[in-house]
C-alpha cells in the first residue's frame, strides 16, 4: 500500500463520537433508486466499449481462484493448485490468476504445492462466512493462516454488530486483525446482501477502510444476493472519497454471483469510471470466483474449455 494505515479516528474522543465524525466526512445520505439509476446509466453508456479481448485477458489476471467447499481435502486442494502451476506452462503468453483462495488450514498445502511465484495465497478467516465466533478465535485462525503461508486474509466484517450500531467493536476487530497481518493484505468482506441500503454499504465501507482494510470486498458468495453492480458502485465511490481525503489507495473485490463475462466487464467498467486507471491492476482489483475463470479463458481461447 502507498502508506501505513495510521488513520484510526482519534482515540481521545468517545467511541461513538469518533465513528460518527469519521462517517460525517462522507456523503452517506444515498437513495437506493438514485444509485440504481446511476449504475444503469453508467453501464449502458460505458460497458459495451470495454468488452474487448484485452479487457477479458486483464480480468482473467485479476481472479482470486477460489475453492471454499465443504468437501475440500488436502488432495483436492493439491489438484486445484496444480492446475495453476500447469497453466503457467500451458499458456505462457497469458497472465495467470492473481491468487488462490482457500480455507485457512489449506494454506500450507497451497504453499507447498504452488510453483508460480506471482500467484498469491489468500485465506478466508475470522469465522468465515458468518463472522459469528469469538474474537480470540478470529485472531488465532488468522495468525495460523499467516504462519502457514497466507499472503492475504479475507475476513467478514461483524455484520450483526454493524447493523446493531456497534461500530466500535466492528472497527476494533478489523484493526486487531490488520495489525496481525502487518504488510500482508487484509480484505474485509462487507456482505452487502445483508446490508439494507446503499447508505449502510457506504458506511460499512468507510468504517472498514478507517480500521485498516487494504481491500473491501462485496460478499462471501455464501449468502444471496451476492455482488451487485449497485453495491460495487457505492463501495467504489467510498474508496474514491477515502483516497481523496487520505491519499491511501484501497483495493476493491466483487465476489459471489459473478456468473458471466458480461458481469466481470460490468465490474471492470465501474472501477474504471469511478476510480480510474490506477485501480486497474491486480494490486487493487480482484474478482472472487472460480466459475468465471473457465468462462473468461473460453472467450480468450475462442473455444469452450474447463481448465479449472
Amino acid at each position: 500500500m502507498e502508506q501505513e494505515h495510521s488513520h484510526h479516528p482519534h482515540a481521545s474522543q468517545p467511541a461513538a463520537d469518533k465513528y460518527a465524525a469519521a462517517i460525517a466526512k462522507y456523503h452517506t445520505a444515498l437513495k437506493d433508486d438514485e444509485t440504481a439509476a446511476a449504475v444503469a446509466a453508467l453501464l449502458a453508456g460505458k460497458a459495451p466499449a470495454n468488452r474487448t479481448p484485452e479487457t477479458v485477458k486483464f480480468l482473467f489476471g485479476c481472479i482470486d481462484l477460489t475453492s471454499l467447499n465443504t468437501t475440500d481435502s488436502d488432495e483436492s486442494i493439491i489438484r486445484f493448485t496444480s492446475r495453476v502451476n500447469d497453466f503457467d506452462n500451458d499458456h505462457p503468453d497469458l497472465p495467470n490468476v492473481a491468487a488462490i483462495c482457500v480455507y485457512p488450514h489449506f494454506a500450507e498445502v497451497v504453499h507447498d504445492t504452488l510453483e508460480v511465484e506471482a500467484v498469491r495465497i489468500a485465506c478466508v478467516s475470522g469465522g468465515f462466512p458468518s463472522s459469528q465466533t469469538f474474537s480470540e478465535v478470529k485472531v488465532a485462525e488468522t495468525a495460523l493462516a499467516l504462519h502457514d503461508g497466507a499472503d492475504e486474509i479475507d475476513i467478514v466484517m461483524s455484520v450483526g454488530k454493524f447493523l446493531a450500531g456497534d461500530y466500535e467493536s466492528v472497527c476494533d476487530e478489523i484493526q486487531e486483525l490488520k495489525a496481525l497481518c502487518g504488510d500482508r493484505h487484509l480484505k474485509v468482506i462487507l456482505e452487502t446482501g445483508a446490508l439494507t441500503s446503499a447508505a449502510d454499504i457506504k458506511k460499512a465501507a468507510i468504517l472498514s477502510m478507517y480500521a485498516g482494510a487494504d481491500f473491501i470486498k462485496t460478499s462471501t458468495g455464501k449468502l444471496q444476493p451476492a455482488a451487485t453492480p449497485e453495491a460495487a458502485y457505492v463501495m467504489c465511490t467510498a474508496i474514491r472519497e477515502y483516497y481523496d481525503l487520505t491519499g491511501i489507495r484501497i483495493g476493491f473485490k466483487p465476489a459471489g454471483g459473478l456468473n458471466t463475462v458480461d458481469d466481470a466487464v460490468n465490474y471492470y467498467t465501474i472501477v474504471k469510471e469511478v476510480l480510474g486507471e490506477a485501480w486497474l491492476t491486480p494490486q487493487y482489483f480482484r474478482l472472487g470466483t472460480s466459475r468465471l475463470a473457465n468462462l473468461l479463458l473460453s472467450e480468450i481461447l475462442g473455444e469452450t474449455t474447463r481448465y479449472f
